[in-house]
């Protein structure tokens, strides 16, 4: 076996590939000249410099398996490897724990003014009394996002004696508590929280996710520390908030541009910044490099690698049934975390029909990706979908049912959590989704991009009026509306599909309508 390496990685995994294969390091390589040598190898490991494009995986005609040492894999055409049968595997735990570290480092160093005394100091002052620190222990600190990042600084937090509070909607209450983390909404973390850290993806949900109404409602002496990804904190509203001293201090490794050489955050000295160093730990590049030659060598052997990001190929057989069911099931899941009161514990799928008959891998897959994708940095697919669920403490079950039940083919997700268990229901008519039953009312609707309405009311004359008329004046157009209930003046649902985004007075407005029991905005 031969085995290609085309950017810089750390000795520990090479040694340990070189054991069984032929290793050859190729540095600095140009695509033309990529092109031209991968003919030879059954493998290719790069980390981020490496662009593996399409050209170079078609004239790959030996390769097996592409490893990128780390978490991203932007830089890898993974449809191309995926129509070739090309396994693409990383190494999503290698910077966990340096990230981890840097936070509580950053936190320390928020806490005890360090880098401003070290400069002071420097400069040959003395000024003791301007650098008054605080103590961490019994502290609040406030988490928002308990994957591994997340989870491990609760850990270490704990060490310090530090009093813990988080918000992931995607971790069980069971998972939280054996953190030792009290699950509580953001507005809580906000209010009650010393210091607050951010540990969640960069996504329409979570872009500026501390914002300028966010600012405005923490703890006077707050302390704020990303670590995670530029963008989920508004700059220029923390800028401010630190300025006029309604945050204490921030400690920021990540920018929404970087290099971040002009940075407003870099002009105010209660700002500690550093430049994005989470993973720049010698232990943690060779963890990386340890890693995905692991699974390298796993692939090579024809086993199964631990974090295969891309999903091998599905049989053309299985998939002439499944294809218009994947979107159904990437529906179903984007929707309910939106849908869910609570903290998630557990998902049961039932398939009802043909498509109960064949492996329905792909599309576990496809509502736990759509489920997790605002939570979970990892792309998620048929290999890891359990893991990845698994990991935080989620319960996936599945139910098979040949007999069709109202449809000749429904997949159904039911989630189970502290609020109580929403169902959503879909199937695909000519090719289109249509989503068919929420929770106990059967409707039919054909989602498409933008905002959904969801309403929960008791059934009675000139409901549907009330909401038109709300919406009309506030200039909010409604492209269709659906009703479901179970009997006349009894409890119904009523889902509208907008065309405009719903101010939040106005949903306040709607939810003051007597008999109206819920109003949820849902965006697709």
């Amino acid at each position: 076996m031969k085995v290609l390496v085309t950017d810089p990685l750390a000795e520990d995994g090479l040694r340990l590939i070189r054991e069984t294969a032929q290793v050859d390091v190729k540095l600095g390589l140009k695509p033309e000249e990529l092109e031209r040598l991968i003919g030879d190898y059954e493998a290719l490991l790069v980390r981020s410099e490496t662009r593996v494009t399409r050209r170079i995986i078609e004239a790959g005609a030996r390769l097996q398996v592409i490893g990128r040492a780390g978490v991203g894999v932007d830089n890898i055409d993974l449809d191309a490897a995926t129509e070739r049968g090309i396994v693409v595997v990383n190494a999503p735990t290698s910077n966990t724990l340096a990230a981890a570290e840097h936070t509580i480092a950053l936190m320390m160093a928020l806490a005890r003014n360090l880098p401003q005394a070290h400069v002071s100091l420097k400069s040959g002052e003395w000024r003791r009394a301007e650098f008054m620190g605080i103590e961490l222990r019994n502290k609040v600190l406030g988490i928002i996002g308990l994957g591994r990042v997340g989870s491990e600084v609760a850990r270490r937090a704990r060490g310090l004696e530090m009093k813990l509070i988080g918000f992931d909607p995607f971790v069980s209450p069971t998972y939280a508590q054996n953190l030792g983390v009290e699950l509580v909404p953001t507005e809580e973390i906000l209010k009650r929280s010393d210091f607050i850290t951010v540990h969640t993806p960069l996504g329409d949900t979570t872009r500026n996710l501390i914002g300028e109404r966010e600012l405005s409602l923490v703890k006077k002496g707050c302390r704020i520390i990303n670590v995670a990804r530029g963008g989920i904190i508004d700059e220029e509203a923390l800028y401010r908030a630190v300025e006029e001293g309604r945050v204490a201090g921030a400690a920021i490794d990540v920018f929404t541009r970087e290099p971040a050489k002009d940075n407003i955050l870099l002009k105010s000295p209660k700002i500690i910044v550093t430049p994005h160093l989470g993973a720049s730990t010698a232990e943690a590049q060779a963890t990386a490099s340890l890693e995905v030659a692991e699974q390298v060598l796993a692939v090579l052997e024809g086993k199964s690698p631990r974090y295969a990001v891309n999903a091998p190929l599905v049989v053309p057989e299985v998939l002439a049934v499944l294809s218009p069911f994947v979107e159904v099931g990437n529906l179903l899941g984007k929707l309910l975390p939106q849908l869910v009161e609570g903290q998630m514990s557990a998902i049961t799928l039932r398939y009802h029909g043909e498509i109960a008959n064949v492996d329905t891998s792909i599309l576990r897959a496809s509502v736990i990706r759509g489920l997790l994708a605002s939570a979970s940095e990892e792309r998620i697919n048929l290999v890891n979908a359990h893991l990845v669920a698994a990991q935080r403490g989620l319960v996936i079950r599945e139910e098979k049912s040949p007999s069709p039940e109202t449809y000749p083919n429904l997949l159904s997700a039911e989630v189970a959590s502290s609020g109580g268990s929403t169902l959503l229901a879909g199937t695909s008519v000519r090719g289109q989704v249509h989503l068919v039953r929420l929770n106990n009312y059967w409707i039919d609707i054909e989602p498409t991009e933008g905002w959904l309405l969801f309403i929960d009311h008791h059934d009675q004359p000139g409901m549907i009026g009330r909401v038109g008329t709300i919406t009309g004046n506030a200039n909010v157009n409604i492209s269709f509306m659906e009703v479901g209930r179970q009997e006349a003046r009894g409890p119904a649902t009523m889902i509208l599909g907008l065309d405009d985004p719903l101010p939040e007075p106005v949903r306040q407005e709607i939810l003051r309508i007597p008999g109206i029991k819920t109003a949820r905005l849902v965006k697709l």
